[in-house]
């Protein structure tokens, strides 16, 4: 290959997103290097890589979130770059440094747009400045209750209070009113201290129904980049996505061409270098920033669907100095793709539920992709996150997405352990789903009254 390219990439993670950027590097030539704890020596991507280490026991905190082992591994193996996947490093700016200072190439954003990004008042701040826009609310921090009484009486109520460092739904409560504004304002401190060993927290105004809609972007890093539409990841559970789809039920084109290049230009600003979300609250035609992800999403294979494009390839690319290989006039929605989130948990409580597979079958078909580390025999171990599998479905338009979605379902077998697949099959039952009409407190208010959750 006459273009400068990656000969070796180490991906510092595990699961289904490990086997995805392993399965771009040989598509592109590229030999992969896998690390994994002593829980993963079993795994799937540990199979499929070229190569693999060894980084550490179970706790990901002495393997997959471990720095200088995994800088070690790549030192000892001689991959040139690390693809962070998504959680664990994916995010955390000292990485993306400390990779650089040892001349490793970081798959990903530099650690100074990390950094801005990763702290949510920052990002506001940034986010405002480049013409996105936001959410009424606090200028920065807010240091008191009292300070936090004239946020509220200037933004009005109901307000909800988010922890600086946050996530996850930790160091977030809502308040509709002065008197529960003092103990939403307190508690909030106190989550956000214990989950994060920070309690600085910001005020926001609290949209009633609003819809979860997130931009894709990509830059090159020179000052180029586009956008690939937008997904509606509005269905949650304690704020957390089960099920996306692009393009988003209740998104214009006009809507989604004016936001879309506020969302690029905005990224081409600042030279963005990669993959990057920026999500939004939509209520009344109005979008509101909420945060920026630095890195791939979890949903990721959605717009990769309607778009016939491989995001983890064209990371790999700008990555390596390669220009991008689409520009905006390339990118044409082609029909609707739906993804659902297939966790290893117990309905109805969603409490874990590690196990031994006895059987795994894929679904299969036009316009079906399964993502997946499972196989027969494999044992999921109890150390890491629940999610088992990616269930993706596209279709000509979005009511064939759902048939689409509906069937294999019926063809997916995970046999040994429990899944949230009965979930899935309820809410495709739900007349709201089928029109799209729903926002991010439905599904809470639904599985209430379905599963007592």
């Amino acid at each position: 290959m006459s273009d400068p390219i990656f000969e070796k990439i180490l991906i510092a993670n595990r699961g289904e997103i490990a086997l995805r950027v392993i399965r771009a590097c040989r598509e592109m030539g590229i030999r992969s290097v896998a690390v994994h704890s002593t829980a993963d020596t079993d795994a799937m991507h540990v199979r499929l890589a070229d190569e693999s280490v060894c980084i550490g026991p179970a706790p990901s905190s002495e393997s997959y979130l471990n720095k200088a082992r995994i800088i070690s591994a790549c030192e000892i193996t001689g991959a040139q770059a690390v693809h962070p996947g998504y959680g664990f490093l994916s995010e955390n700016a000292a990485f993306a440094q400390a990779l650089q200072d040892h001349g490793i190439v970081f798959i990903g954003p530099n650690a100074e747009h990390i950094r801005i990004m990763g702290d949510k008042i920052t990002a506001k701040e940034t986010a405002r400045k480049l013409g996105i826009p936001v959410v009424p609310g606090s200028d920065g921090g807010v240091a008191d209750f009292e300070a936090a009484l004239k946020v509220a009486e200037t933004i009005g109520y109901p307000v909800i209070i988010k922890a600086t460092a946050g996530g996850g739904g930790r160091g977030m409560k809502v308040a509709r009113n002065p008197e529960e504004l003092e103990v939403a304002f307190r508690t909030a401190r106190s989550e956000a201290k214990a989950a994060f060993g920070n309690d600085e927290v910001y005020m926001e105004k609290y949209l009633q129904r609003p819809r979860h809609i997130e931009f894709q972007v990509f830059g090159d890093g020179k000052g180029k980049a586009v956008h690939l539409g937008e997904r509606d990841c509005s269905l949650q559970r304690r704020h957390q996505k089960v099920f996306e789809e692009a393009p988003g039920p209740v998104i214009t084109d006009e809507q989604r061409a004016r936001i879309g290049k506020i969302c690029a230009d905005a990224v081409a600003a600042i030279n963005y270098i990669g993959a990057g979300t920026i999500e939004f609250l939509y209520e009344d035609g109005e979008f509101y920033f909420i945060e920026m992800n630095t890195r791939l999403q979890v949903e990721h294979p959605v717009t990769e669907a309607i778009f016939g494009v491989d995001l983890v390839r064209e990371q790999i690319r700008v990555a390596s100095g390669l220009p991008m290989s689409f520009g905006q006039d390339d990118l044409v929605i082609n029909g609707h793709a739906i993804e659902v989130r297939i966790n290893a948990e117990k309905l109805p409580n969603f409490s874990p539920c590690p196990g031994k597979v006895k059987t795994f079958h894929a679904p299969g078909g036009l316009g079906v992709r399964m993502d997946s580390a499972l196989y027969g025999g494999y044992s999921i171990p109890p150390y890491y996150d629940s999610l088992i599998g990616k269930l993706i479905v596209h279709g000509r338009d979005r009511p064939e997405a759902l048939a689409r979605l509906k069937r294999s379902l019926g063809e997916l077998v995970v046999d040994g352990i429990d899944t949230t697949v009965p979930l899935f099959h309820a809410l495709l039952e739900e007349p709201d789903i089928l029109t799209g009409d729903y926002n991010i407190h439905w599904l809470e208010k639904w599985l209430a009254t379905r599963f007592d959750a």
